[in-house]
């Protein structure tokens, strides 16, 4: 089988300030553990030098090896700090994406999600349309309210005002949510990148469920970029999504129903085989069979009926 394309990229986190980690079953670290600056360092140091050793064996395409290595990375890494975590898992559901592992590609990529979403939570679609909706509405009428402030103020990159403690120094607060615009940019980048791996995996696997699970992830990053692209607000174009990625993302959305449709009659139908046969085998020692059942679907509703024939064969 050929390797799924466009090729999945490796994910770097950032060297400054350095984070990257995960539990792994050869080390445990309490999730309410949090250890000094000094000894998170040093396992941080360790979990990168060979999170190194895992990409320079990703670039050779040793992706078993490359696993396997990574994970030793997620072993050594305190598991509380969750973007380094997700950005290991990212990768590993990389190499599983090229070694054709499509289920372990769909842990990998979710467990990458699950860290992600406890960084960057994300939004209810319905809570988020009706603020919006509200907004609008206070706008149009002359009603919304002034944004109240306590202390110097800032704008960060979502264009939402800030407030500055009074006792805190306006360089430092600025460097500060400037750092923190950032790594939401980067967790933002890595929600996609999981996202597209996820749903690629879900898609080649091909049975009803995880067809199902593709189309909703492949609406859920056509929702993203299209936030991205029609709102003001400079830090949700973090979510944007590249041209390549986005002709794959509406293919996908073009051709799933109807995949969609395929497995769940073939998956209905191997089953309902698999429940004749065990009818036969119940029903033989009274000189019966399922024939003398009638199965019949509702076109309109997708079920199923069943009628009894006393002479069929």
């Amino acid at each position: 089988m050929s390797s799924p394309k466009p090729a999945p990229s490796l994910e770097k986190a950032p060297t400054s300030p350095p984070s990257d980690s995960d539990d792994d079953q050869e080390t445990f670290h309490d999730a309410a553990t949090h250890f000094s600056p000094e000894d998170e360092a040093t396992l941080l140091a360790e979990s990168n030098a060979t999170k190194a050793e895992a990409n320079t064996l990703f670039a050779q395409r040793d992706y078993a090896q490359a696993i396997s290595t990574y994970d030793r990375a997620l072993s050594s890494c305190p598991n509380y700090l969750d973007y380094e975590l997700a950005v290991l898992k990212c990768n590993i559901a990389a190499c599983h994406l090229y070694l054709e592992h499509w289920k372990n590609t769909i842990d990998s990529a979710t467990e990458a999600l699950e860290n992600l979403e406890r960084l960057d939570p994300l939004p209810e679609q319905s809570r988020g349309d009706k603020q919006q909706q509200q907004q609008q509405e206070e706008k149009q009428n002359g009603t919304a309210k002034p944004t109240r402030s306590l202390g110097k103020e800032t704008s960060s990159s979502d264009d939402t005002v800030v407030e500055i403690p009074p006792d805190e120094d306006e360089a430092a607060a600025l460097h500060r949510l400037t750092n923190s615009d950032a790594r939401l940019a980067d967790i933002r980048r890595i929600r996609i990148k999981s996202l597209l791996r996820r749903a690629r995996a879900r898609h080649r696997l091909a049975t009803w469920s995880s067809l199902t699970g593709a189309q909703e992830d492949y609406t859920l990053l056509q929702s993203l970029h299209t936030a991205a692209t029609t709102t003001t607000k400079s830090s949700l174009h973090t979510q944007n999504i590249a041209s390549q990625d986005l002709r794959t993302v509406r293919d996908a959305l073009a051709r799933l129903p109807a995949e969609i449709d395929k497995a769940k009659d073939k998956e209905m139908g191997e089953m309902l085989g698999n429940l004749k046969d065990l009818g036969n085998k119940i029903l033989s020692p009274f000189g019966l069979s399922t024939d003398n059942f009638k199965m019949v679907k509702d076109e309109k509703t997708g079920g199923y009926s069943m009628n009894f024939e006393q002479g069929a064969k």
